[in-house]
């Protein structure tokens, strides 16, 4: 039987509050068992960008990344992001290793091919990208990995890599060695029936039931990505993908989303 592991991803809305983003991490430390916690930057990478005289840009919610806003983004990621969770966790007690994809070799992203839109040092990942082995090591250690969404190409340059994306990738990678529960937390209760009612939380979706709720509208657009990408996640061997609120992690309103 496969031990069972936690991969969590948060998002800018906690990380953005310091008082929610101590009571989130109160709340991951809860957690049992092997668990892998994966973060974006929130808005402070913008004010800081904005503060040194760069312009943010933005396409379809996706950074576009230049030379100047990759070293500020690898700064605010990999270095105070990063750090201040591994610090608040160890203060908690859960002993913590902040990573970029460089470190270990255990992300190796590849520069997104230019299209319709240069987004500059940006990552694309494949399952092939994670490196599992050092994983495996790193939790049989009892250590709990925190990846930042920094990557790397193998050839010295860093990259700028989409945590959503990083999260569904370490999952899928890591499905045949662990009984894997991807986790996306943010500031609702799960996917709702009504986005304006936020007790009209989705107990259950199965492939079917998405189906429907597309087709009628009822799912509001910004999550229609999240969802598809987690039933991505489900295709590729991960046993459920859990869409919840970051503060309240260890309770049981939430939306699971399985295959049948």
């Amino acid at each position: 039987m496969k031990e069972q592991l936690k991969i969590v991803k948060i998002g800018g809305g906690i990380l953005d509050d310091p008082e929610k983003l101590y009571q989130f991490v109160a709340e991951f430390h809860r957690l049992p068992g092997l668990k892998v916690l994966v973060h974006g930057g929130g808005k402070g990478a913008s004010t800081l960008l904005q503060s040194l005289g760069i312009e943010p840009q933005m396409v379809n919610g996706r950074r576009i990344t230049d030379a100047a806003t990759l070293d500020v983004v690898t700064m605010f990621y990999a270095g105070k992001t990063n750090k201040l969770l591994v610090a608040l966790l160890q203060e908690r007690g859960t002993n913590a290793l902040g990573l970029s994809g460089a470190d270990g070799d255990v992300l190796r992203a590849t520069r997104r091919p230019i299209g319709a839109v240069d987004y500059g040092y940006v990552g694309d990942l494949t399952d092939q990208s994670v490196n599992t082995p050092l994983l495996q090591t790193l939790l049989s250690g009892g250590l709990t990995p925190v990846f930042c969404a920094i990557t790397h190409d193998g050839q010295g340059q860093l990259l700028n890599t989409n945590a959503d994306t990083i999260a569904s990738v370490l999952a899928r990678a890591l499905a045949p060695f662990y009984e894997v529960a991807l986790h996306f937390c943010f500031e609702k209760d799960g996917v709702l029936a009504d986005v304006h009612d936020d007790s009209s939380v989705i107990p259950q979706i199965t492939p079917a039931l998405f189906q429907e709720l597309k087709a009628s509208g009822a799912i509001a657009a910004g999550m229609l990505p999240k969802l598809e990408n987690a039933f991505a996640a489900l295709d590729a061997g991960v046993e459920k993908v859990i869409i919840e609120n970051a503060l309240k992690i260890n309770e049981p309103v939430k939306t699971v989303l399985c295959q049948s």
